[in-house]
């Protein structure tokens, strides 16, 4: 496929998205701060104006920074956004992790949403599934299926590329945003989720974020911590390996091993 198919291919799903977000008429856009969500939550706007709100699920599995990161890119689109309180703690299957804490994180996410939605008259809750998510195990999408949530990124064929360039195009500050992920899924599967290892997760997150070393996660393994770090800042982490075991420690790890953080694999890779 050469440039000028590429463009035309772009163009057409644009479109289609925005066809479809105006059949809608009125539509609430599950929002996470992600690109994904934030191209969303940005069309269904451009579309629909003041018919068109997010609504973010606040939970101790949300780190603070980004919930108040989504709300600064909600502000900057100008759309509104509401906070909806969920508890998927409240779930021993949640709590339990055996592998599919997704699928009931996602049943609270939208069972708290879902009667949000109808009280205040929207016809629809969307969220921001794209195309490269149906070619893996989503477990929150059978959530998403059963309630009924609509995926209009995916329907249209948008794809990671496709979603990276329309944040880019429309000057959205998450057009470069590294995926992330909820606080849970530092842990292994197996290990019950906690709200004390959540917190750990997160005061140790945002310790090492201070340090500015590249870190992108920390893994909760009992007392020892996996810090996984860019690969191409690994060595940097290395030089800072005392600071980073110093402030591991103040969230409560007694001692850590370094590694490299490994992305998701893109469409085009699979």
């Amino acid at each position: 496929m050469d440039l000028d198919d590429h463009e035309s291919l772009f163009r057409e799903r644009v479109d289609a998205l925005r066809g479809r977000l105006r059949g809608l008429e009125r539509v609430a856009v599950a929002f996470s701060g992600g690109v994904d969500s934030c191209v969303l939550l940005h069309a269904a706007h451009a579309e629909l104006g003041s018919r068109a709100v997010g609504v973010i699920a606040d939970s101790p599995s949300l780190p603070r920074r980004e919930l108040e990161l989504a709300r600064n890119v909600a502000a900057a689109i100008g759309a509104r956004l509401e906070v909806v309180a969920t508890d998927e703690l409240g779930d021993e299957n949640y709590r339990a992790n055996r592998g599919d804490r997704c699928y009931f994180c996602k049943s609270a996410l939208f069972e708290a949403m879902t009667p949000w939605v109808a009280e205040r008259g929207f016809r629809a809750l969307l969220f921001g599934e794209i195309a490269d998510d149906l070619f893996v195990e989503r477990p929150g999408r059978r959530a998403a299926h059963e309630f009924g949530v609509l995926a209009p990124l995916a329907e249209a064929g948008f794809t990671k590329d496709d979603v990276r360039r329309y944040a880019r195009e429309h000057g959205l500050a998450v057009a470069e945003k590294p995926s992330s992920a909820c606080l849970a899924s530092r842990i292994p599967v197996g290990t019950v989720v906690t709200r004390e290892r959540l917190g750990a997760v997160e005061d140790a997150e945002a310790r090492l974020a201070a340090l500015e070393v590249g870190v992108r996660r920390v893994r909760h393994l009992g007392s020892r911590a996996r810090v996984e770090v860019e690969p191409s800042r690994l060595a940097d982490a290395r030089v800072a390996s005392d600071a980073i075991g110093r402030e591991l420690r103040e969230a409560g790890f007694v001692d850590f091993e370094l590694d490299v953080y490994r992305s998701p694999p893109s469409l085009a890779q699979r």
